[in-house]
């Protein structure tokens, strides 16, 4: 399972926003970006958009050249499929604090996709399909808390708090995300490669 897993909060810092969603992240403050470069801005919204999802660059690289591809508009592509990654989904759903949690959760196969296990973080979530959590992953407090304790603020989500489950209801859509990046920038870099 690729991941990084070297230092988040000087990540957050270089990048100069909380990608993480941790409350310390950015406690020593971040660092200035003075004079940018064309070049240096783009490579700053990639490396903002990957750490934000988790990411590596092989995998992200596919992303991007998928949404180059496709026949609909290249931003809202690139964007609905990082959104609709299983782990993603699971962390927009509440059922972890982080992203990092969730992916775990994933992995060890307390989420349940239309009654069926899948550990697989990069699944892409289809309109309409169920997250459940697991029976026997309801006896973790710290699941079930998590799942409680969240409102529901997307659009594109649907949440049942009493059967412990949610739905993706439509595709989302970039201004629904709570990102604030240049996609642009991010589909430049990587057209000129």
């Amino acid at each position: 399972m690729a991941r990084y897993l070297g230092p988040r909060f000087k990540v957050a810092r270089h990048l100069g926003v909380n990608v993480f969603n941790h409350p310390k992240a950015l406690n020593r403050g971040a660092k200035p970006h003075r004079n940018l470069s064309e070049y240096g801005e783009q490579l700053l919204e990639k490396q903002k958009l990957k750490a934000y999802y988790g990411v590596l660059e092989k995998q992200f690289r596919r992303y991007v050249f998928d949404a180059l591809n496709s026949k609909q508009k290249s931003e809202e592509f690139l964007i609905q499929n990082l959104e609709r990654r299983l782990d993603n989904i699971v962390y927009r759903l509440g059922f972890a604090s982080t992203l990092r949690q969730a992916r775990q959760m994933v992995v060890h196969g307390h989420v349940l996709v239309n009654g069926s296990r899948i550990d697989i973080p990069s699944y892409k979530v289809k309109v309409g399909e169920v997250l459940t959590l697991r029976e026997k992953s309801r006896k973790n407090e710290m699941f079930t808390e998590n799942f409680i304790c969240t409102e529901n603020v997307y659009s594109y989500l649907e949440k049942d708090k009493n059967d412990f489950s949610g739905k993706l209801t439509k595709l989302p859509i970039k201004d629904e995300i709570p990102i604030n990046l240049k996609f642009s920038k991010i589909l430049e870099f990587y057209s000129k490669n």
